[in-house]
């Protein structure tokens, strides 16, 4: 019997399958690159691709019964095409359909010349590019924020900041390139991207690295720029703040309207497309902190890109609020989410380090740039209102630590790198070990300095440096599976989809439904 791994490898889990389901022996890649479509209960895909390689041209078709037939290689393996970042493979009726083993239980596909993951062509890689690619432009931008934040000032370190700044401008100038060719070659995927049940809730990532850019923008460009920058960053602002009431707006809706995601396959990944707004209180906060005089703030009229930071920050708060509500449903319901999943649970640290950051930042400047004459004819009303961000942020900051100590736990099992079932392979979903938390390293460094606690601030100090690790480990990983063919190869299951194909075969089930 023939297994097959629909199994998305992002952040959307996947929870216990439907043991009743018909064993359907066709492929469904639901964020393939070009060809995804949402494929409903024993409905046969209609998006099935010919992998061609050297050795000649690999075709099959399946129907409903599983049967296939396939030539051109003669082992009759069919090797679909456009699997986006997370590779499709359907194996051959036969008692090889298993594929080999290693000693965990792993399995590995065989080194031969018929072999495609060892001839696939550039083009073909560039063609399984998805919008999950630009998490990683959120966590190199991160990175950048969290060097910046750190209250332990150098030379060095600001050099090293600007470093990891450039470089985030150069992976998100790769992405926009990479994945617009994989829309140019591949006709009809940029609307099927939007269809695709797990890859349309990544679409917000690319708003969401623009919104890091315009942090680092401010704290690494306004000081040493002149007044046309700041005028500059003033536009950018509010025109950042538009598309991300729109994106948000009009991808939920989109998602409600074209998708269902049930309760069981909840992750905090629904909360993706909230993200954007929660970017506009750190833009307005860093933008009127590193403006050099009241002068300056007064020229780019900081008061109302303060209020109105707060108000588009507070949408997108509330919306993760309640979404927040859901995922602790799912999790005492249906228990922890699958390891190749659980990365997507450090998602829920977002929200909150995001929102105490921008509100404590903007409190610290209220009496000295946004508000020096007082509001509403009272001089006091600047302290108050410092008062009040101060305390609200230190109210939403436990949230935040809570939902990281839980996070952080919840990744125990997955430690253990030579167990047989829990460890989990290299995949962009890694990036969520870094980008969330840095909210939570520039939340902790503020309210360190609102109240004046230096042991506060160092905390969130040995989170920076720590997360630092994380992300060049992170990024070492990715690269290392990107030259060893283990992403951006189509015709071959990543490691996250091939934990599930594992998973899917020892439970006896042909298929995993999404």
């Amino acid at each position: 019997m023939s297994i097959t791994s629909p199994l998305p490898r992002l952040m959307n889990d996947t929870s216990q399958p439907d043991l009743h389901e018909p064993q359907i022996s066709y492929l469904k890649d639901d964020s393939s690159a070009g060809e995804s479509v949402h494929r409903h209960r024993g409905q046969k895909s209609d998006i099935e691709s010919n992998y061609k390689h050297a050795n000649g041209s690999a075709s099959g078709n399946r129907n409903k019964s599983g049967n296939g037939n396939g030539n051109g290689n003669g082992n009759g393996n069919i090797y679909t095409n456009g699997s986006a970042g997370h590779r499709g493979f359907v194996a051959s009726d036969g008692p090889d359909a298993g594929g080999d083993h290693d000693r965990n239980g792993v399995d590995q596909q065989p080194d031969t010349e018929n072999n495609a993951v060892a001839k696939v062509s550039v083009r073909d890689r560039i063609g399984c590019v998805t919008w999950t690619w630009f998490t990683l432009t959120m966590a190199t931008g991160g990175i950048a924020n969290v060097l910046y934040s750190i209250p332990y000032r150098s030379n060095w370190l600001r050099i090293v900041g600007e470093i990891v700044f450039f470089l985030n401008l150069i992976f998100f100038v790769m992405n926009c390139i990479l994945i617009s060719l994989r829309f140019k070659w591949n006709p009809g995927s940029f609307s099927k991207s939007f269809l695709s049940p797990s890859e349309s809730l990544y679409i917000p990532a690319c708003m969401i690295s623009v919104g890091t850019i315009l942090v680092t923008m401010c704290q690494y460009g306004i000081p040493k720029t002149g007044l046309w920058f700041q005028t500059t960053m003033q536009v950018c602002f509010w025109a950042y703040c538009t598309l991300s009431v729109v994106a948000s707006s009009g991808m939920y809706l989109l998602l409600w309207s074209t998708q269902e995601f049930p309760i069981a396959n909840m992750t905090p990944l629904w909360t993706f497309p909230a993200y954007p707004l929660l970017l506009t209180g750190p833009v307005a906060a860093n933008l009127i902190s590193t403006l050099p005089n009241t002068t300056a703030a007064a020229r780019i009229n900081s008061t109302a890109i303060a209020f109105g930071a707060v108000c588009f920050q507070g949408i997108g708060f509330l919306l993760s609020l309640m979404i927040y509500s859901a995922f602790l449903y799912r999790l005492m319901s249906k228990k922890l989410p699958h390891e190749t999943t659980r990365p997507g649970m450090f998602v829920s640290v977002g929200p909150s380090g995001f929102t105490v950051t921008a509100i404590v930042s903007l409190s610290n400047s209220v009496q000295t740039t946004i508000l020096p004459n007082g509001i509403f004819g009272n001089a006091e009303g600047p302290f108050i209102l410092y008062l009040m961000g101060s305390f609200t942020g230190l109210f939403i900051w436990g949230l935040c630590l809570w939902f990281c100590l839980i996070s952080v736990g919840a990744h125990w099992q997955v430690m253990q790198p030579n167990h047989p079932e829990h460890h989990i392979s290299v995949d962009m979903t890694w990036n969520s070990f870094v980008f969330p938390n840095t909210a939570l390293a520039t939340a902790t460094i503020q309210i360190g300095t609102a109240f004046g606690f230096n042991a506060i601030r160092i905390v969130g100090t040995v989170i920076s440096v720590f997360l630092v690790v994380v992300w060049l480990g992170v990024l070492f990983m990715i690269i290392r599976a990107i030259f060893l063919k283990r992403l951006l190869v189509p015709g071959q299951l990543n490691g996250a989809a091939q934990q599930r194909k594992n998973w899917a075969r020892k439970s006896g089930n042909g298929i995993w439904k999404d």
